[in-house]
């Protein structure tokens, strides 16, 4: 669905709640989580039967996938043994999808087989000067998804062992990566969100930041605060706001004004109301980290004389004076699958490039060269290559098309490599982490099902492998597509399906 402008995804779901009627957002939570519920008790009494043999499995899976309210949506699955990769079930499975966020289990699938586990991304201050005390230093990027507030201290703190009092030029270097920050292929309404920051060389903070709305005396505009000012450079705020009388309704929303760096907020919060805070993209991320590692160089007793930003990427005989790297990829992959991160795997999809590569290449763009990075990385693996296309390495582009074999082929092909097991970890459990740690509570499928979700408007995927322990593992891959049902539906009958497969015995 559309929501306020933009693509409702996994990612930015809960923090758009807060644009909708608390009121609203509370009775929808009730009847989705209320055990007593006719549509929640069906589909326990079902899924909790007795056991399925293999050919009984087909049937089972139609009956829900057939429900007249699923009429109008399109269905791909692929479940198979992850020993024998013998197909169980299977439909639609070489027909083209939408795959929402299920696209970074080929993401960070080629990034861990083509970088290693213990890859580590660099940001760098190298010396432009001879002396400390009439020194250029330029810092460069190379995309690290990680880095926060903290290691720009670091950096500031060990110029300042070097004996680094002031300097007369300060360059932030954001042209390792060679493309604009904003993916074309994103929509409008996706790229003002946190779920949506833009992708560059100098990411911090994640390219994003809060903008807090406080309840004040009644008939006043509420009051807008930003957690982070200096990332909030370049955004103007267009206030229609009004803070209403105690126990009304609360309706907030923050909307991009389509060519303007402008955020008009609309809507109400009643005076005995909490302060609501809105994570969106930070508007120019060079300059936000620009004017963060100047704070954090004042703080050292640094003095900055004059300092730019430039898009150059490239080192020459330049002598590093200090840098800071990103824990190793295989922490970089948690984050990403896990919380589904956008950013982290934008990032991590560029980063498949080696750094000659990004320098000699200067006309094409790395998104352009990580895609091809992936396609020949998964190419290796055994993945038919024409079995998807990709657009992005995050899932957030409607251009990505992957079919349920092209998932299913990744998790059968990354189940044999030496990283099996990191990879796997990265995953979801479900009942206990991540983006699954609210689904599967209190069934068979707790604890015992790890894998990626992916949500849109229309979209819905679920895609991991499952440890049955009355029956062989399995690779399961679940994608729907063109559906007017609310996502919660959809996934409850996603839920079901992986529930019905802890049934299966030898037969």
């Amino acid at each position: 669905m559309k929501f306020l402008g933009s693509t409702i995804t996994e990612k930015s779901f809960s923090g758009l709640l807060l644009l909708l009627s608390i009121q609203t957002v509370i009775a929808q939570a009730a009847v989705a989580i209320n055990p007593a519920s006719p549509q929640r008790a069906s589909a326990t009494s079902e899924t909790q039967a007795g056991a399925i043999c293999p050919a009984q499995l087909g049937g089972a899976i139609d009956r829900v996938i057939d429900r007249p309210q699923f009429a109008h949506a399109r269905w791909g699955v692929v479940i198979q043994s992850l020993s024998s990769a013998n197909t169980l079930y299977a439909r639609d499975r070489s027909r083209y999808f939408i795959p929402a966020s299920n696209a970074k289990l080929l993401t960070t699938a080629a990034a861990l087989r083509q970088l290693g586990p213990q890859f580590r991304i660099r940001t760098s201050v190298y010396s432009l000067g001879n002396t400390p005390n009439s020194a250029a230093l330029r810092v460069v990027g190379r995309g690290d998804p990680s880095l926060k507030d903290a290691q720009l201290q670091d950096l500031a703190q060990q110029l300042k062992r070097l004996g680094y009092q002031q300097i007369h030029q300060l360059v932030v270097d954001d042209g390792y990566f060679q493309e604009p920050t904003v993916n074309s292929g994103w929509e409008w309404g996706d790229l003002q969100s946190d779920y949506g920051a833009p992708v560059n060389s100098l990411i911090l903070n994640q390219n994003a930041i809060g903008l807090t709305l406080s309840p004040q005396t009644l008939g006043r505009p509420l009051q807008l605060s930003w957690t982070d000012p200096l990332g909030a450079f370049g955004w103007q705020v267009d206030n229609h706001t009004v803070t209403t009388s105690t126990a009304s309704p609360a309706s907030i929303a923050v909307m991009g004004v389509v060519g303007k760096p402008v955020l008009r907020v609309t809507g109400q919060l009643p005076m005995d109301a909490k302060p609501n805070t809105v994570s969106l993209a930070v508007l120019d991320p060079a300059e936000s980290f620009l004017r963060h590692f100047q704070q954090a160089l004042g703080l050292q007793q640094i003095q900055v004389v004059t300092a730019k930003q430039v898009s150059n990427g490239e080192v020459g005989n330049e002598r590093e004076l200090a840098a800071v790297e990103s824990p190793p990829l295989a922490t970089l992959l948690m984050e990403t699958n896990q919380n589904s991160n956008n950013l982290y795997a934008e990032a991590l999809l560029r980063s498949l490039v080696p750094s000659n590569q990004q320098s000699a290449n200067k006309n094409q763009h790395s998104l352009e060269m990580g895609l091809a990075a992936v396609k020949q990385s998964l190419t290796e693996l055994g993945v038919d290559p024409q079995s998807y296309v990709l657009a992005d390495g995050s899932g957030l582009s409607r251009h990505n098309l992957v079919s349920p074999d092209a998932i299913a082929q990744t998790l059968q092909a990354m189940a044999k490599t030496p990283v099996a097991d990191i990879y796997r970890a990265s995953l979801p459990v479900a009942g206990v982490s991540g983006t699954l740690k609210t689904r599967f509570l209190n069934t068979p499928a707790q604890g015992i099902f790890q894998g990626k979700t992916g949500t849109m408007s229309g979209v819905v995927a679920l895609s991991g492998y499952l440890n049955s322990p009355t029956y062989q593992p399995l690779v399961v891959t679940i994608l729907v597509n063109q559906s007017e049902q609310s996502a919660s539906t959809i996934r409850q009958a996603m839920d079901e399906i992986v529930v019905l497969l802890t049934r299966l015995r030898t037969c």
